[in-house]
C-alpha cells in the first residue's frame, strides 16, 4: 500500500529518532519514513483489501511455521532501511540468520535490515508508479524478491535484484523454489478464473 505525504513544510524533515517518538506518540497511525525525512501517514485500507492481506500474511506465516526458515512480519511492521527510511510492507519475511544477527535492543525498535522478501497488495487509492518506486526502493537496500499483486487490474509484478522486472497478467499462484522453497501462495480469490479476460 501507498501512503500520502503528512502536509509540513518541505523545509522540515523528521529524523528516525523523532520518527520514532512520533510512532509512539500516535500508536493508532501508520507512519513512514522516506530516505529524505519525508513523514507518510498510511490511510486504513478498504474492507476487501484488508481481507486480501489478511489471507496473504496467513498463507505465508503457515508456510514460514512449517518451514522454519525465518520470521514473518505484517503491514504494521516498520523496517529501517539502509538508506533511511522506514518502511511498513503489506507483507515481509526476514531469512532466520539475518533476524538471529540483530540485537534484543534493534528487534524491539524499527530493526535496521531490509526484508529478504516483501508483497505489497495495491489498494484502491494506491498510484502504481509510487507502489513501483517503493518496490524498487526494498530491492535496492538488498531486497531478494518482491511481490507486488494490483487486484484492480489483475497484474502482478516480481522484482528480484539480479534481473528485470517480471509482469503476469493474473496468475493463479506465485512461488519462487530459490527464495521461498515450498511456498505456493493461492492468488484464486483476488484473481478468479477469467479475470484477465475482463480487466
Amino acid at each position: 500500500m501507498v501512503g500520502v505525504l503528512v502536509k509540513v513544510p518541505s523545509s522540515i524533515t523528521v529524523t528516525p529518532e523523532q520518527f520514532e517518538q512520533l510512532a509512539v506518540a500516535n500508536p493508532d497511525l501508520r507512519l513512514e519514513l522516506t530516505a529524505e525525512g519525508q513523514l507518510i501517514a498510511m490511510p486504513p485500507t478498504g474492507t476487501e483489501s484488508g481481507g486480501y492481506n489478511a489471507e496473504l500474511t496467513a498463507d505465508v506465516a503457515i508456510w514460514n511455521r512449517r518451514a522454519r526458515l525465518g520470521k514473518v512480519f505484517d503491514s504494521s511492521t516498520g523496517f529501517t532501511l539502509p538508506n533511511g527510511a522506514i518502511r511498513s510492507p503489506d507483507v515481509a519475511w526476514i531469512e532466520q540468520s539475518r533476524w538471529d544477527a540483530l540485537t534484543l535492543q534493534q528487534r524491539k525498535g524499527f530493526a535496521p535490515i531490509c526484508p529478504d522478501f516483501v508483497l505489497e497488495l495495491a489498494s484502491e487509492t494506491d498510484d502504481i508508479g509510487e507502489l513501483r518506486d517503493e518496490m524498487q526502493e526494498y530491492i535496492d537496500n538488498g531486497c531478494r524478491l518482491g511481490w507486488s499483486i494490483d487486484p484492480r487490474t489483475g497484474w502482478v509484478e516480481i522484482y528480484r535484484g539480479d534481473r528485470p522486472v517480471e509482469r503476469l497478467k493474473s496468475p493463479q499462484t506465485l512461488s519462487d523454489e530459490a527464495i521461498l522453497p515450498g511456498l505456493t501462495l493461492d492468488l484464486k480469490a483476488i484473481f478468479p478464473k477469467g479475470f484477465g479476460r475482463s480487466h
